[in-house]
């Protein structure tokens, strides 16, 4: 099936104890692509400015991602984000962000994407999600990606956009601020009492938990690596490889779910073993069809 996705490609500088990398790319489309096209062809739907130093072409090369939806706006600049983490490195502290062509209009869905089955809003304004969500005539699964910035911000405008999602992705931080509830289940219960049917709440290193309206409830770990450089993107990567199997599985119920989230799970162990997109793009299917497999080795009792 086919599978959109629309959000940010970012210049980005960051610094973790293990380094230093500077005006690399990033951004929630780009480390998404790349996760989902182990899986299933891509209609990647984005806008960079001019001076957008990357050739997204080359970034995707030899990946089956359509870039029809590239948008390279005159006169803007390509958004930019400065982050550092320190200790554990669980979560980034933002140093720097310019917003840039983010905080213009999004970009406009080509007729040929009109038709995506899948689709998924990376983070960004709820106002954008939903009016990117308007310009799609049919779908069969929707699902999203938050923070905490549009929590405290515009929190109405992600309430109407949870009455018209499927699933929300969000990290344990972020549960917590949208519903005020500590202990997670209970979140999430609050959640999908907003409106969508299924939702996965992050927890770093320590996995993902899922939960469903229908009372199905899903915990899984992380994968067990001693390499972690870099977690930017680390969520993004989670989020394409969820949905890059869910469109190749073509449905989506509670097995297929849970499938979809060890394919995550492990494809994001590969972001974080290094700067930017090199750690995810130097690795092949096979290389995560011999985690998956390790993972399950792991977690069966």
């Amino acid at each position: 099936m086919s599978l959109l996705v629309t959000g940010s490609i970012g210049i980005d500088t960051v610094k973790t104890p293990f380094g230093f990398s500077e005006n690399c790319i990033g951004g929630s489309a780009v480390y998404f692509s790349i996760a989902a096209s182990f899986f299933s062809p891509v209609r990647f739907l984005g806008v960079i400015g001019e001076d957008c130093p990357f050739d997204l072409s080359e970034v995707f090369k030899d990946r089956d991602v359509d870039l029809e939806g590239l948008e390279v706006r005159k006169g803007s600049k390509t958004f930019r984000w400065g982050g550092s983490y320190e200790g554990e490195m669980n979560e980034a502290t933002t140093d720097s962000v310019d917003l840039n062509v983010l905080a213009e209009e999004p970009p406009t869905v080509p007729k040929s994407y009109q038709d995506s089955e899948f689709i998924f809003l990376a983070n960004t304004a709820p106002s954008l999600q939903i009016q990117l969500l308007d310009q799609i005539t049919s779908s069969a699964f929707v699902a999203a990606d938050t923070m905490n910035h549009w929590i405290v911000t515009a929190v109405d405008d992600l309430k109407e956009l949870l009455d018209r999602i499927d699933m929300l992705v969000l990290n344990e931080g972020e549960a917590r601020l949208l519903t005020g509830q500590r202990n997670l289940i209970t979140a999430a219960k609050d959640i999908l009492e907003m409106g969508p049917e299924v939702v996965i709440i992050k927890k770093g290193e320590y996995g993902s938990m899922m939960c469903d309206t229908n009372g199905d409830c899903f915990i899984l770990p992380g994968f067990p690596t001693a390499v972690v450089i870099d977690p930017t993107g680390a969520g993004d990567s989670f989020a394409g490889g969820m949905m890059g199997y869910l469109s190749q599985a073509k449905k989506v119920d509670v097995i297929s779910l849970r499938n979809a989230m060890v394919h995550g799970t492990v494809t994001a162990s590969f972001t974080i073993g290094d700067f930017s997109i090199h750690g995810i793009k130097a690795v092949s299917k096979a290389d995560i069809d011999e985690r998956i497999d390790t993972l399950r080795k792991v977690t069966q009792f």
